[in-house]
C-alpha cells in the first residue's frame, strides 16, 4: 500500500486509509468538501477510520452521511 501523508497528499474518493491515517486538517478539509460544513469528527467516527485500513475515502465520506442519517431519524 502507497504510503500517504494524511498532512500534504491530495486527497480524493480513491484515496485508500493506511495504517499510519490521521485525522489532519487536510482530512477535515477533504470530508468537509464532500460532506458539507457540517462535518465534524466525532469519537465514534475516528474509531471507524483508524479501524478502516483498505477502505477508500470516498467510503468513509459515505460512512459519515450514513450515520448522520441516522442521527438525524433518531
Amino acid at each position: 500500500m502507497t504510503k500517504v501523508d494524511w498532512h500534504k497528499n491530495q486527497i480524493d474518493d480513491n484515496t485508500v486509509i493506511t495504517r499510519s491515517y490521521k485525522s489532519t486538517q487536510n482530512v477535515r478539509r477533504y470530508f468537509k468538501s464532500k460532506c458539507g460544513e457540517n462535518f465534524k469528527f466525532d469519537r465514534a467516527f475516528m474509531q471507524w477510520m483508524k479501524a478502516s485500513e483498505g477502505v477508500t475515502m470516498g467510503a468513509a465520506a459515505q460512512e459519515w452521511l450514513s450515520r448522520q442519517q441516522v442521527n438525524d431519524a433518531s
